[in-house]
Order: C-alpha cells, then sequence, then structure tokens
C-alpha cells in the first residue's frame, strides 16, 4: 500500500504553517443574481453587432454619410466602437458568472457560458472580415486595411473576454459550507480533499476557505475531489436511510 503524502500546509491568509487538520475559516461568501448584469452585458452585445452591420455599410459605402470622410476610416470608427462594446458586455458577463455561477459538471457547456464574451467575439469581427473580402467593389487597400484592423480588434476582444479564472457553482456551495480546501501555487483549481491524487506530487499546500481560494483565482474544483465528495455525500444520505428505516 502506497505512503500517504506528507505535505507542508501554508495558511493562505497567514502564510504561516499549520500543524494538524486545519480548522474551518469560513470568509464571506460572495453571492447574488447575475440577471441584471446578463441583460446589460447581452443589450450592449446586441449594439455591438449593430456597429458590425454599421461598419460594413459605412466602408462599402452603402450608407452615405459624413461624405468628407474615407469611407475606410468610417468602417474603421464603426469597428472601433463595435470593439468596445464587445470588451465591456464581456466584463459585465463575467461579474455575472462569478456572483452566479454555472455548474461544472458539463465542461463543454460551463466553458461556453463563462466565455459568452469570445463567441460574441467572433460573430462581431469575422462575419465582417468575410463580407468585405467576398466584395468584388472594394479595392485592395480597403479589404488589406480592414481585414487586419477587424483581426486585431478580433484578437484583442477575444483576450479581454476570455475568463481565465472561472468560478463554479460547486465552488460557491463550498464557500457556503465554510469548507476548509487546498492549492498550489500554480494550480488553477482547489481541492477539498489534502490526500487527493493530483497533489501527489506537491510538497507544499495552501489552505483557506474556498472564498479564499477563489478569490485568489482558484474558481473551480479538482474533478477527483467532485467524485469523491458526491460518494461520500451519497454514502451519508444512504446511512441517513438506512438509520430511519431500522427505527
Amino acid at each position: 500500500m502506497a505512503e500517504k503524502k506528507q505535505h507542508t500546509i501554508v495558511s493562505a491568509s497567514t502564510g504561516e504553517k499549520v500543524k494538524g487538520k486545519p480548522a474551518s475559516a469560513a470568509a464571506p461568501v460572495k453571492t447574488g443574481n447575475g440577471t441584471g448584469l446578463r441583460i446589460g452585458a447581452v443589450i450592449l452585445w446586441i449594439l455591438a453587432l449593430a456597429c458590425e452591420v454599421l461598419a460594413v455599410a459605412l466602408i462599402l459605402e452603402k450608407l452615405l454619410i459624413l461624405p468628407k470622410i474615407d469611407p475606410l476610416y468610417k468602417g474603421i470608427g464603426a469597428l472601433v466602437l463595435d470593439m468596445i462594446l464587445v470588451i465591456v458586455g464581456a466584463q459585465l458577463w463575467k461579474k455575472a458568472n462569478h456572483i452566479d455561477p454555472a455548474s461544472q459538471k458539463n465542461a463543454v457547456k460551463f466553458w461556453l457560458w463563462n466565455n459568452m464574451g469570445v463567441i460574441v467575439a467572433a460573430v462581431a469581427f469575422i462575419p465582417f472580415i468575410i463580407l468585405l473580402l467576398a466584395n468584388k467593389d472594394a479595392d485592395k487597400k480597403t479589404k488589406v486595411v480592414g481585414t487586419v484592423v477587424a483581426a486585431i480588434f478580433l484578437a484583442i476582444s477575444g483576450l479581454a473576454s476570455y475568463d481565465w479564472n472561472p468560478v463554479s457553482q460547486e465552488a460557491v456551495l463550498a464557500a457556503t459550507k465554510g469548507q476548509v480546501v487546498y492549492w498550489t501555487e500554480h494550480g488553477k483549481k482547489f481541492h477539498t480533499h489534502e490526500d487527493c491524487q493530483a497533489l501527489d506530487r506537491s510538497e507544499t499546500l495552501l489552505t483557506g476557505s474556498a472564498q479564499e481560494a477563489m478569490d485568489s483565482g482558484r474558481g473551480t474544483i479538482c474533478k477527483f475531489c467532485e467524485k469523491r465528495d458526491e460518494k461520500e455525500l451519497e454514502a451519508a444520505q444512504e446511512a441517513v436511510e438506512a438509520a430511519a428505516v431500522n427505527q
């Protein structure tokens, strides 16, 4: 039987070594309703798509306003506004996800929900690029400059909209319980069990509340710990049901 890994446990709040099993140290849990923020994000994203349509109309001279300004510059101006709206909307959406998060049980759905801003960024610029390149009436300069600018704005919007530290529903639940958790200096997830197999190669572990883990950028639970917690919960429920039957 493999020997249990001995870790050096360090308190995330004090930086001091912890002897024995860490005591519960519940921190204030940041929960709430993100509906208002999400509505705001959707409104901004709709305006962003409208700016994309405006950029196409201006750069291809389908809409003739401000005749003294080069259509290329007018189109780029609309794209700038498009980018700003996408990014601001994404920040609202990410903030909503951090106070009212999705479940991490379905990895694909969890990623999509947490990165709607990236998807919107793609929709806000890729069609513009395709329409511009496919247009036979646009000159070479307009196509090259317009495409390069849109591609740059797409990259900026995508990077700014991506949620590098997503928070899960399960993490918030652990925080509400005041559960003591563990994480490593460079890890992206937190663990509810010190003896988790994913920590076998780690010498030093940080410990604190789940909220502290989320505040430090570890907003999701390790898959091994999540499955283990589910099994322990099921076993506890079965024990309670068995005790009730025997009474």
